[in-house]
């Protein structure tokens, strides 16, 4: 586990199950999992950073879907929170566009309440507030 966590950032909950995939014992996996966040391989708050990073850069995920993932995985809210603040402002700007612009395209010939309507829709799903995308949208 050690080496995966080297390669890449993992939360507990992940790691919790592929070793309970392994058919190991609570008491076995727990001990595992001391020892990785003894050695810091597991980090939390590294990982919540690294999580909100790669969605927004890659998936284009807006903070309240980011948020949502990143408490499922029952990770500290202290951390999630830290995460979405410390995003950067213009990536998430441009990744706002490019999901808009994204789905405009896409749409077909259509009034423009219903075509507003729809892109709302979309991006409110991606994770964006009603207030950016609006703000966006003009």
């Amino acid at each position: 586990m050690a080496a995966l966590c080297s390669l890449s950032e993992h939360a507990e909950s992940d790691i919790r199950e592929r070793l309970q995939k392994a058919a190991l014992s609570d008491v076995e996996v727990q001990k595992i999992i001391d020892r990785l966040y003894d050695e810091d391989y597991i980090n939390t708050s590294r990982y919540c950073r690294a999580f909100a990073h790669d969605r927004l850069r890659f998936a284009h995920w807006g903070r309240v879907k980011i948020q949502q993932a990143l408490r499922m995985k029952g990770l500290p809210q202290s951390d999630i929170k830290e995460a979405i603040d410390n995003l950067p402002a213009d990536e998430y700007l441009s990744a706002l566009q490019a999901t808009l612009q994204q789905k405009a395209r896409s749409l077909g010939d259509e009034d423009e309440y219903t075509r507003r309507a729809k892109l709302i829709r979309f991006a409110a799903a991606r994770g964006f507030t009603p207030s950016e995308i609006l703000d966006e949208l003009g």
